[in-house]
């Protein structure tokens, strides 16, 4: 069973990646143009990396996937984000 998360799960991994609080941020959806907080998006991390979503069409946001020592970041999904 897969569990549903908010941004706020992951406001620990993304201070680690970006070096700061990002779950205030607002991120707008490049799919729909949705503007919400980082805090607000669906999470999905049971996989091999940490899936973040857009709460109103669900479309990818961003992506972060541990690779050996680091980890990789796609932020395509996103067209904006500011804070």
């Amino acid at each position: 069973m897969t569990t549903v998360l908010d941004g706020n799960s992951i406001g620990g991994l993304l201070h680690e990646v970006f070096g700061r609080e990002l779950t205030a941020a607002v991120g707008t959806c490049a799919a729909c143009g949705s503007r919400r907080p980082v805090a607000e998006f669906v999470v999905y991390s049971q996989g091999p990396g940490t899936v973040a979503r857009c709460r109103d069409c669900l479309s990818l946001l961003m992506a972060i996937v541990p690779i050996r020592t680091f980890n990789c970041v796609d932020l395509t999904g996103l067209s904006d984000l500011t804070g």
